[in-house]
């Protein structure tokens, strides 16, 4: 008898449909064809083990399993749970009238509880575009599947309640979860504030900055100035995930399998920091079998950097076209996949070596020509990517033992979410720009052109201070989130000075 089950394969971030065939007739051997890799394949000893574990008979005859599309390749082994039923009702040891209502996927233990899967929210959102009636689901990715409205999703345990279930001996009620609601009840919470960081107001002044405008930002700074607590601040002053995004952002954790069972929806900005020790496929994503990267996990948030320099030059050399197409192509013999990377990149080093390069009090033992040296492991065309340069001056006694309150991250928050209020109605007619570090050079020329007395300073400062030409466009764009964060129709004189401000490093012989 001839029986179809119904699973899905994840590409990218996005699912496609799987149709699993089971044919049993007379014969003998156990054929699984369509491309499976080997834990597709091993999933025979798996489902006969369950078989003999819950009573059921693994049919005496000939098996052909075929998985089609038979030219994508199947991954995994959350493709158990639809053998196994599909096996069942071939063999008439069970009725097929409802199976074909169904997706469902699942990994199986050799006792029948079923394993968690990856990828559990696009599979969803791909067996509600099918029509499917309902999705059947490891019971910790119930929720996560539930958050895709207009299909019942049903969460279980066990096999033995996916064969009661489409048998008629169970009634299983689908999870429900209110996405609004639990959405906008954990958008807010954060245990980090900007209030908690004293002093260094030039540096959280920088750090508004960026975040109003999506600028990238490099810190460099001593030992213990404070650049990580400042970076790990940065999402709160960031504006809050829209619903769209979250989903979006959920969908790329969910493919990675970094989901915890509780968690139905990403809520808030991501924030990943990998150690400086990581490989240059581990940051933006491929393998044999293609991953998301730490690029794309802080896809809709950031990506944090420190000491940069400590990172091998071939990782962060990989990054600078992630940095300006804001999207990642893995590319194999067979298949492409494209995992989204619009991130804001947030950096930090010492000035050098030693650390106290510049320091107001501890001397630097560097010897001549360190500095430029372990600054030079950063290359141009990725500082080129950076556009806000800030120097972290230590804070000094009096402020640490302040009692004086300082702005909250709800304070910096509104006064960035005006700012991308802003930018979002000038470019609503560019669907591919969202904020002012996506201008391109048409853009800056039609939005960010300063007045005559801001010509005069870039001039000036491009002439004096040595700036080289890749740092024009960056202080325009700057130049102009500042604007915004004003309310100011045109870039003015002041803007571009403090725009000016924030290229440290491009500056001739800042570092000796």
């Amino acid at each position: 008898m001839l029986v179809k089950t119904f699973g899905a394969a994840v590409t990218g971030i996005d699912a496609i449909t799987i149709t699993i065939e089971v044919n049993v007739t007379r014969g003998i051997r156990f054929f699984l064809v369509g491309l499976p890799d080997n834990a597709v394949k091993e999933s025979q000893q798996r489902i006969e083990s369950v078989f003999k574990e819950l009573g059921h008979k693994w049919p005496g005859k000939r098996i052909v399993v075929n998985m089609a599309p038979a030219d994508t390749r199947k991954e995994g082994s959350a493709y158990d749970l639809p053998i196994a039923v599909g096996v069942l009702a071939a063999d008439e040891q069970i009725l097929a009238n409802r199976i074909s209502e169904f997706m469902m996927m699942g990994e199986l233990s050799l006792d029948g509880s079923v394993h968690p899967i990856k990828g559990a929210l696009p599979i969803a959102l791909k067996a509600r575009s099918d029509g499917f009636k309902g999705f059947i689901v490891p019971k910790k990715n119930a929720r996560e599947a539930a958050v895709v409205k207009g299909i019942d999703v049903y969460g279980v345990e066990s096999f033995k309640e996916v064969v009661d279930f489409l048998t008629g001996r169970l009634d299983l009620q689908p999870e429900v979860v209110d996405t609004e609601a639990e959405f906008l009840r954990e958008q807010s919470r954060s245990e980090i504030d900007f209030a908690d960081v004293k002093g260094q107001e030039s540096v959280k002044r920088a750090l508004e900055v960026a975040a109003a405008g999506g600028h990238n930002i490099i810190m460099v700074g001593s030992p213990g100035s404070g650049k990580s607590m400042l970076a790990k601040r940065i999402p709160t002053i960031l504006p809050p995930l829209s619903l769209d995004e979250a989903l979006e952002t959920t969908k790329i954790h969910s493919v990675a399998g970094k989901l915890s069972g509780n968690t139905s929806l990403l809520t808030r900005r991501p924030f990943r920091s990998p150690h400086h020790s990581i490989s240059d496929i581990a940051l933006v994503g491929g393998g044999s079998y293609p991953q998301p990267g730490e690029i794309s996990l802080s896809h809709n948030g950031v990506l944090f950097l420190d000491e940069l320099p400590e990172f091998k030059r071939s990782v962060l050399e990989v990054m600078r076209q992630p940095l300006e197409d804001r999207t990642i192509s893995i590319s194999r013999a067979r298949f492409t996949v494209d995992y989204p990377a619009s991130f804001m990149m947030v950096a930090s080093m010492n000035p050098c070596p030693c650390g106290f390069y510049n320091h107001p009090e501890k001397q630097c033992v560097c010897a001549g020509g360190v500095v430029q040296k372990y600054l030079s492991r950063i290359s141009g065309p990725l500082l080129d990517r950076i556009d806000i340069h800030i120097e972290v001056v230590p804070v000094p006694f009096e402020k640490l033992a302040g009692q004086k309150p300082a702005e909250s991250s709800d304070l910096v928050r509104q006064r960035v979410i005006k700012a991308r209020r802003i930018q979002s109605e000038r470019f609503m007619k560019f669907p591919d720009v969202h904020c002012n570090a996506q201008m391109n050079t048409k853009l800056l020329a039609r939005f960010a052109t300063p007045d005559e007395g801001g010509q005069a300073i870039l001039k000036n400062a491009m002439e004096k201070l040595d700036f080289s030409a890749r740092a024009y466009d960056r202080i325009l764009k700057v130049a102009r989130t500042i604007a915004d964060l004003e309310g100011t129709e045109d870039v003015e004189s002041y803007h571009v000075a403090e725009a000016v401000q924030y290229r440290n490093l491009d500056r001739a012989g800042w570092a000796g």
